[in-house]
């Protein structure tokens, strides 16, 4: 089951894409926790993408990262190969205070580095 953010499905989509491109570029975003729990199962899948280096795979990343040819670029020959000798736990959350308005859980997700 995944979560539904209190959004309409495409939004949620756009959404999730658009914080997976930001991770990918930055190597860290600041976020809610529940956004990042999400976020994390599909740089997940992007990373596989990547090291699978198959042209479906590329178009997988491609499609689901709404045709950013930089990032699609930076988990296929950056990411992927630095983190090739993982078998999952690519991200780490880091928990933060709570946001001031509505007192959401604020994490750091950023990317592991090394074994």
């Amino acid at each position: 089951m995944y979560r539904k953010l209190g959004r309409t499905s495409k939004h949620r989509r756009s959404m999730l894409a658009n914080l997976t491109k930001d991770l990918i570029m930055n190597e860290k975003i600041e976020t809610t926790e529940t956004r990042a729990k999400e976020v994390r199962t599909y740089f997940d899948k992007m990373i596989t993408y990547g090291k699978n280096g198959t042209l479906v795979s590329r178009r997988k990343a491609l499609a689901f990262l709404q045709n950013d040819n930089e990032a699609v670029k930076k988990v296929f020959n950056d990411l992927s190969v630095r983190l090739k000798d993982r078998n999952g736990g690519y991200t780490r959350i880091l928990k933060l205070d709570e946001r001031r308005g509505d007192d959401a859980l604020m994490v750091i997700l950023e990317i592991v580095e090394g074994k």
